[in-house]
């Protein structure tokens, strides 16, 4: 296989101007990338970074981020993102456990104190072009990202993933045609901590340009929409989720490819898409497996994994480690060039999912915990999971970290956390403890030490847990959580119903699944989540007939703020306007 900095090496030579990334106004072509990936791998290098090190990358969502991914792989070493919306105890975490030789950023990161930081222009303006593409000896095997990961033990936990794997998983998606032939404009959507990223951005060495969407764009289905359109993407990587808040903004319009991953594709998302022509392709794979290891056409029967990509070997087996049989549930196992290094620092979990392939003597393979089988036509099919690890809006989350994050808070004698689907398609995380704290204060502490999808979206406190017969917590159990009630005489909004805090109200009530709602209340102490907030503008968008940002309902402390934002907005007509698209230069060669 070939390294994807000769590849990109190739491309430059190929094409020098033609446009290499796109974020907001900044545009970058090939020669520009270049220059700027080259200056910053040698300012890196003369801070003593080389093969095998990890450099941590803290950066928002703009063209230098793609710049600094790249200097790192030419540097010879393995980026480590650092997702600037995690809390500052996760990044402090994880910049300790990755012992980052240096670190890229644009305003320093205080948890990695000691490590020299960089700039992501460091080399200055007048950066040119020098040295090797790729450190001297290079290997696949070298590194080539460290992404954390949720962890059972409560911290998360890195994987590994060699510098060859991320190579073998560019070619085998060219090879099954996934990856047109010809150059495309990818639409990179996912956050650059999660390992879906790595199958968008790298694109740029083979040839593509790379449309990098920024936060504020991201979080606006419409905007989104616009966007896909302005820069005629050509492919789209998004979580079955994500789909259900574009669909309408793409109503009519020309839908890129889909790459369709992080959680299964619900059966109405599948007919969907297979019954409208819409072309999608289903991807299914651990991060531990460099993202994607098995990919299904979305098409004709109800939704599968499909087959596995050219050099991926998967077995369906038993505890055993026998194969089943057709029709028989069975634990995926996966095996190939796709596999991770493992946990670095961890060697005793490494050696439990990672485990000696009977097939393939002095091979490992992969022990995914997912459930599956072959079912009608030998389709396989995902069944489950064996342990208590679950997906959410495109997040690998296990239950047992965020239990392990309540029962450390103060006034918890006992956490319990489990997955609760108040309406078909709405799955939220939601906890449970017992002690003297409150809801609120465990919710505000959780949101300073854990990411935003980690925190439950309710917890009830509780007199005591429910127990098995052999003392473990009974999850099956655990009570539904509590409604809202009903908000009291005088709470609710003055105008009554049909009047517009009403409407704003009943809206809330709907998303978030709550019989009631009071003016003083804030969204997200009530359990809502980003894809919940998009659910409420949406709604609100297409009932009243004005033009809502996520923004307004993010910056409002409560319902009567957001309130009033909308009533402005329905006074004025619109909401304060979203800015134009701005023109741009026609992607040469797209």
């Amino acid at each position: 296989m070939t390294d994807l900095l000769h590849r990109l090496r190739d491309a430059v030579a190929a094409h020098p101007e033609r446009t290499a990334v796109l974020a907001g106004t900044a545009r970058l072509d090939f020669a520009e990338l270049d220059l700027r990936t080259a200056a910053l791998a040698r300012a890196l290098r003369a801070h003593g970074v080389g093969r095998g090190d990890r450099v941590g990358v803290h950066l928002a969502r703009t063209a230098d981020l793609p710049v600094a991914l790249l200097a790192v792989w030419r540097a010879g070493a393995a980026y480590v993102p650092l997702d600037p919306a995690y809390p500052a105890e996760r990044l402090a975490f994880m910049a300790a456990d990755a012992r980052l030789a240096a670190l890229i950023s644009t305003d320093g990161l205080p948890a990695a104190q000691g490590v020299p930081v960089l700039r992501p222009d460091a080399a200055g303006p007048d950066a040119v072009a020098d040295g090797p593409d790729l450190p001297e000896a290079a290997d696949p095997l070298d590194p080539a990202y460290v992404i954390y990961t949720s962890g059972s033990t409560g911290r998360p936990k890195g994987v590994e993933v060699p510098r060859g794997a991320v190579a073998a998983l560019v070619e085998a998606l060219e090879a099954t045609g996934a990856y047109r032939a010809e150059p495309g404009v990818v639409g990179w959507n996912a956050s650059v901590s999660f390992d879906a990223s790595v199958q968008q951005w790298a694109r740029i060495c083979r040839g593509d340009t790379v449309l990098v969407i920024g936060d504020e764009d991201r979080a606006d289905p419409a905007r989104v929409a616009a966007l896909l359109a302005e820069h005629a993407v050509t492919d789209l990587d998004l979580t079955p989720s994500h789909w259900e808040l574009l669909r309408e903004p793409l109503t009519g319009a020309r839908v890129p490819r889909l790459f369709m991953g992080g959680e299964p594709v619900p059966e109405h998302t599948w007919r969907e898409l297979a019954d409208g022509g819409i072309d999608a392709i289903n991807l299914y794979g651990p991060t531990e497996c460099t993202v994607d290891a098995v990919t299904a056409p979305i098409s004709g029967p109800g939704p599968h994994l499909g087959e596995p990509l050219p050099g991926v070997r998967l077995h369906l087996l038993d505890e055993k480690l026998a194969p089943v049989a057709d029709g028989l549930v069975g634990e995926l196992y996966l095996a190939g060039p796709g596999l991770a290094h493992g946990y670095p620092g961890r060697p005793g979990l490494t050696a439990g999912r990672f485990v000696a392939d009977p097939t393939a003597p002095g091979e490992r393979m992969y022990r995914t915990g997912d459930q599956a089988r072959r079912g009608a036509g030998g389709r396989l099919e995902y069944v489950g999971r064996v342990d208590r690890q679950v997906k959410l809006r495109g997040y690998r989350i296990e239950l047992g970290e965020v239990e392990h994050a309540l029962a450390r808070l103060e006034g918890v004698q006992a956490a319990a956390v489990t997955v609760h689907e108040p309406a078909p398609g709405d799955r939220r995380l939601v906890g449970y403890v017992t002690g003297t704290a409150t809801a609120a204060e465990l919710t505000e502490r959780l949101r300073a030490a854990l990411p935003a999808h980690l925190v439950p979206s309710a917890i009830t406190v509780l007199d005591a847990m429910p127990l098995t017969p052999n003392g473990k917590v009974d999850h099956a159990a655990l009570p539904v959580p509590a409604a809202q009630p009903a908000p009291a005489a005088g709470e609710v909004p003055a105008e009554g119903a049909g009047g517009l805090a009403e409407q704003v109200a009943e809206v809330w009530r709907t998303v978030l699944g709550l019989t009631g709602v009071t003016p003083t209340d804030d969204f997200f102490s009530l359990g809502g989540h980003s894809l919940a907030a998009l659910r409420v503008v949406h709604l609100l968008r297409r009932r009243l007939g004005i033009e809502l940002q996520l923004r307004h309902l993010l910056d409002s402390a409560d319902l009567a703020a957001f309130t009033a934002t909308v009533g402005k907005a329905v006074e004025a007509g619109t909401a304060a306007p979203r800015p134009a698209l701005t023109a741009r230069a026609r992607v040469s060669g797209a």
